[in-house]
């Protein structure tokens, strides 16, 4: 207690919180990266759902969308869009077999986490090939 009776509590919050000094295992990237691909597919689908739009308005509006996606930009978002649904998949299946009792100790987790994180970058490289080459 103070002089004036009040209670003084000691704080044991860090002082400086740098996150680049923050160490999180495979699980918390893992899912901190599923979250990221969740948000972001919100923001690709507004191009998929106005290309799908644009494609079946008319004959004309097909071939402007179909010569669209040759162009640098739009095959980036289209790649973008493919990778980021399929990690998305990847970290999702993950999640439910968690949820059904199994991958929840820490070993198996982590595992499973490396696992779902390196099956992204391969589909990744694998929609980039498919959808540059």
């Amino acid at each position: 207690m103070s002089k004036d009776g009040q209670v003084t509590v000691k704080k044991q919050r860090p002082v400086n919180l740098d996150l680049t000094t923050i160490s999180m295992p495979a699980t918390a990237k893992a899912s901190i990266f599923h979250r990221v691909t969740g948000v972001a597919l919100f923001f690709a689908l507004t191009f998929v759902i106005w290309a799908w739009s644009e494609s079946l308005s008319s004959a004309e509006s097909f071939e402007f969308v179909k010569g669209l996606f040759n162009g640098f930009i739009a095959k980036f978002i289209a790649w973008g869009t493919v990778s980021v649904l399929v990690y998305h998949l990847i970290g999702g299946i993950r999640h439910m077999i968690m949820d059904m009792g199994h991958w929840e100790e820490l070993e198996s987790g982590n595992l499973s986490a490396k696992v779902s994180m390196a099956l992204g970058v391969v589909f990744a490289v694998l929609a980039g090939v498919w959808i540059w080459f």
